[in-house]
């Protein structure tokens, strides 16, 4: 056996700060204390901010492009409120009443300027000509009476403008436009973020222009985050509107904003719920793994301080979870846990080793053996997640920082308040380990001692396995996809998506010359390669509803007796129509100034087989195949921003994996002194990796905004193993005692292994009854990792070990003061 040196590793900062921690227990145990309450009583100011633009930064282009034309085009925010009568026909007394008052009701809502709707929207076919005079559209209403049913139903079936956007196709559904109040000074802030953003990307910005864009930043951050707060308490007002209303018909909400708070519902929700789940699971297992109250307690206060702080500290710094970051918490927890364990299990070795020797002298022994290995797993785990940092889209790399902040805050709080939590607490009867540990754990000893080739070639078929499925893997992103089918939010987004015409807009901005002749506000050419974009991008499955000032062409020529008007009358008609009109509906979709044309395409997102990067590559074909250069148009909007960010995260996450592999060999290089342990180190942490990769191509999960950085997850976890596995195997002399070494290792850190791969497997797998799909992958897939990774470490590493390692050098690698016995 080697010898329990009674000196901590690391260097005299380390000796220094475990013998101060023993010899003023209570001392650090107040500092802790008092820490963890006042980042603690910071904590509620923690947030989720699953607005859609947390993942765009200034850095995308796309972005910019979309906020430009979002100003220009559609400056105004609105919710979507579908209504399906559940006796009455939708143009009926019975529902226009209903219409009425849900419309009154939403009115009263501070924020709502208007609720356009079926009701208030211009009958045009109730114009006796539309070239005969000045227009009032405020009294071809159904609103201002005289309208009867039958030209309603004459109106509304197939019309140019409102189909699929007031009524569905078959007119079984209506729907309420709600536009709210924009905050001016809002509005000229983000015009000016999103102008010098602009400048940034095309020619960079001078040191005046950053500090501007800082200070408009700083001034436009409150504003959206008192303007997010007042949306939420918007959407449950109106959620409680139309509850009031679902004896009758059955409603359902759209809109970004709509989703951002159904995802805040519901990621908060399983924070509380499966939070709670897998803590109270890790209690049970730690109570029958260890058998003794304060094997329960301790890594949870461990847990507790460590999480507390660690949210306190970043609302301090206003750092945000994403949907991306959402589960930094439970990865935290499983983090910490994993460190305890392991100085658990070396605290209850040392006391069965040496009973005689009093509870400080265990303490620092403890200390002096995991000091080391904690610290560079902590930093190979860091290094793993570092590998989100160079991801390029900005809320990866915020969740990449801040699960490397937090495995800090875990190391540091593991262990100071183990040895601390131990000196104030009596020293207790040592519990034999579980039989079934022990048993375990020599079936894996046995496997890399007696059967190596068995092991590997297993080893080497999963590897080549993996590689296979990762080359079926796919790229997509599909909201509705990351609800269970009995949500409401998946509810509402399949609706829309089906009966309104799609759930994902797409914007097509084509650039025309403005016309020659200044009195007309567009030439007939103009309006005919409209109409040819409109007509081939409508022939295509999951294009849905398309709108474009084609159709008030469409609209104005079915009232012309099905005879296209000509420039001149399209210009009278346009000059003829009230301001608003022209504003909200055909100034949405042309530019007379400029001559751009906005045609607003929505994606139906349930299509069957959708490939979206496809569609993106289709839209381009067809737009090259009636003569339109890359330079005449512009793609922009929620589609094409999240399918671009999609494809750029994925080209740098499997870029970034085979850097990170360099980097973790290195590090282990450094570590180990050693090049062949670190190629040991690194293969099953490769192959981990490559599993999980593997297993989604294999089981046809795309890669998409959540489930991509599940690898850089996987390999951010599964490092800590190798490391106190490698570290241990070399204090017992290594590959000159490898029989004795590797079944000692087993019986000891490898049972630290079990037991963290065991906790992180059941506590992870809870997430399996989650109602958001990506919570549900995550989980499995984070279970299915360690437990190939469990695998690695146990059984294939030793192979390698014996393999690859040199004769062991006098002093081991990780505390070069502890020297080696046979």
């Amino acid at each position: 056996m080697p010898s329990s040196a009674n000196k901590p590793s690391g260097g005299r900062l380390a000796r220094a700060s475990v013998d101060f921690i023993l010899r003023w227990p209570k001392a650090v145990l107040l500092l802790f204390v008092v820490i963890t309450a006042a980042l603690g009583s910071q904590a509620p100011r923690f947030t989720i901010d699953a607005s859609p633009d947390t993942l765009l930064t200034r850095d995308n282009i796309l972005y910019t492009q979309t906020q430009q034309i979002n100003q220009r085009f559609t400056p105004q925010e609105f919710m979507l409120v579908t209504y399906q009568p559940h006796v009455n026909p939708v143009l009926s007394e019975q529902t226009f009443t209903a219409l009425r008052s849900l419309s009154d009701e939403l009115l009263a809502l501070e924020r709502v300027e208007s609720v356009r709707s079926i009701l208030n929207v211009p009958i045009f076919s109730q114009a006796p000509d539309l070239r005969g005079g000045n227009i009032d559209l405020s009294q071809l209403t159904v609103e201002s009476g005289g309208v009867g049913m039958a030209a309603l139903e004459e109106e509304f079936t197939d019309h140019p403008i409102y189909e699929n956007l007031l009524i569905n196709e078959d007119g079984s559904a209506t729907a309420l436009q709600v536009l709210f109040r924009s905050d001016p000074q809002m509005q000229e802030l983000q015009r000016e973020i999103t102008a010098l953003n602009d400048t940034y990307q095309t020619t960079g910005l001078s040191a005046e222009e950053e500090q501007r864009l800082s200070r408009l930043e700083a001034q436009l951050a409150p504003l959206e985050q008192a303007l997010g707060a007042t949306r939420e308490q918007e959407i449950e007002r109106i959620r409680g509107i139309v509850d009031a209303h679902d004896d009758t018909a059955t409603i359902h909400l759209g809109g970004v904003h709509v989703l951002g708070y159904q995802l805040i519902q519901i990621i908060s929700n399983d924070l509380v719920v499966f939070g709670s789940a897998i803590g109270i699971g890790i209690c049970l297992l730690l109570a029958i793994l260890f058998r003794a109250v304060r094997w329960v307690a301790t890594p949870l206060l461990c847990c507790f301080s460590s999480v507390v702080s660690t949210m306190g500290l970043f609302a301090i710094l206003d750092i945000r979870a994403t949907v991306i970051s959402s589960n930094f918490i439970a990865l935290q927890l499983i983090l910490t846990l994993a460190i305890v364990i392991h100085l658990i299990v070396q605290y209850r070795e040392e006391v069965e080793s040496r009973p005689e020797a009093d509870e400080k002298e265990v303490i620092r022994a403890t200390m002096a053996r995991k000091i080391g290995p904690c610290f560079f797993a902590a930093l190979t785990t860091a290094v793993g997640f570092g590998s989100l940092v160079f991801s390029g889209i900005q809320p990866v790399i915020a969740f990449g920082w801040m699960m490397i902040i937090a495995m800090a805050l875990s190391t540091l709080t593991s262990l100071v308040l183990f040895p601390a939590l131990l000196m104030v607490l009596p020293r207790l009867r040592q519990n034999t380990e579980p039989r079934v540990a022990r048993r375990i754990t020599a079936v894996f000893s046995g496997l890399a001692l007696r059967h190596q080739t068995l092991v590997a070639c297993f080893m080497l078929l999963a590897a080549i396995g993996s590689g296979l499925g990762i080359s079926r893997l796919t790229v997509e992103n599909s909201f509705i996809n990351y609800f269970s089918s009995d949500t409401t939010v998946q509810q509402e987004l399949a609706y829309i998506d089906q009966e309104f015409g799609g759930s994902t807009p797409l914007d097509l901005v084509y650039r025309t010359q403005p016309p020659a002749n200044p009195d007309i506000v567009m030439s007939a050419e103009t309006v005919q390669m409209l109409q040819l974009i409109q007509h081939r991008l409508g022939e295509m499955e999951a294009t849905g509803r398309i709108i474009s000032a084609v159709n008030v062409t469409d609209l104005a020529r079915e009232l012309n007796n099905g005879n296209p008007l000509t420039e001149y009358e399209m210009t009278l008609i346009y000059w003829m129509l009230d301001q608003s009109f022209r504003r909200d509906l055909i100034g949405s979709f042309y530019d007379s100034d400029t001559g751009e044309a906005r045609i607003n395409i929505w994606i139906k997102d349930l299509t069957p087989g959708l490939s979206r990067a496809q569609l993106l590559d289709d839209i381009h074909s067809t737009l090259a195949d009636i003569g339109l250069e890359s330079s005449d148009y512009t793609l922009s909007n929620m589609f094409v921003l999240y399918q671009d960010i999609l494809q750029r995260l994925f080209t740098s996450q499997i870029l970034t994996l085979g850097l990170v592999y360099v980097v973790l060999a290195l590090t282990f290089l450094v570590i180990f002194r050693s090049f062949r342990l670190a190629i040991a180190a690194v293969i099953p942490n490769v192959i981990a990796t490559l599993a999980v990769l593997g297993a989604m191509g294999w089981l046809g999960i795309p890669l998409d905004l959540m489930t991509i950085t599940i690898a850089a997850i996987a390999m951010g976890i599964a490092v800590d193993d190798t490391i106190h596995y490698i570290d241990r195997y070399a204090e017992l002399g290594g590959r000159a005692n490898h029989e004795y070494s590797v079944t000692q290792a087993h019986a000891t850190v490898g049972t630290a292994i079990l037991y963290t791969s065991v906790l992180i497997i059941s506590g992870f797998s809870l997430l399996a009854f989650s109602d958001f799909l990506p919570s549900v992958l995550f989980g499995l897939l984070t279970s299915f990792s360690m437990f190939v990774a469990l695998i690695g470490v146990l059984a294939l590493l030793p192979i390698l070990l014996r393999l690859l390692a040199r004769a062991p050098r006098k002093e081991y690698p990780l505390a070069p003061e502890l020297t080696q016995q046979k």
